[in-house]
């Protein structure tokens, strides 16, 4: 039986971020097709526990323009929406929402707000998106030196690394048309 980890979301007119909270995960597997459903499976923790996810997104999205980030902390995924429109909730399902799923506060806007600012540019931190892969091609290197500083092995070791806010070197997972990207 898997297990769900916590998904946080936030969306612009134009686009959804979703975080999955999963440190340490291994096998990572993301599908996501253009209708909207997506998928994520992992496993994590001394005991290689199973983590999934199965959802359908409320409204189509294009993936060819969806990214995604594998991190040692977080899989974050950007999902381009297929029209740029405010969604009302994030699954296509009405009633409660899952317990799993919760609102991304610290990236939150609402319309009105985005409005105001003048379009739909995402505030995304330190998340270094320059090294995501743009829809179905490249390749994914994993000869990458994910080799953390002395300084970042010390913050880890002294569980210092969300107080500082520093965010770790992200590896990019190709991400195509309902084809699975796995790590």
């Amino acid at each position: 039986m898997s297990r769900h980890p916590t998904l946080k979301w936030a969306q612009r007119a134009d686009v959804l971020f979703i975080t999955i909270d999963l440190p340490d995960a291994k096998n990572v597997k993301l599908k996501l097709e253009p209708e909207g459903k997506f998928y994520f499976s992992a496993t994590a923790g001394a005991e290689n526990l199973a983590y999934e996810i199965d959802i359908n997104l409320h409204d189509k999205v294009d993936v060819n323009e969806s990214k995604a980030s594998v991190g040692p902390r977080t899989i974050v995924y950007l999902i381009k929406k297929e029209e740029s429109k405010w969604w009302n909730r994030l699954l296509k399902e009405e009633g409660k929402t899952p317990m799993f799923v919760k609102c991304d506060w610290d990236k939150w806007v609402d319309e009105d707000e985005q409005e105001e600012n003048g379009g739909g540019d995402m505030e995304f931190g330190d998340m270094d998106f320059s090294k995501l892969n743009m829809g179905g091609g490249g390749d994914f290197d994993e000869d990458e030196d994910d080799s953390d500083t002395e300084d970042e092995i010390e913050m880890k070791n002294e569980g210092e690394e969300e107080a500082t806010g520093k965010m770790e070197t992200a590896t990019a997972l190709p991400v195509s048309n309902g084809v699975e990207a796995t790590a």
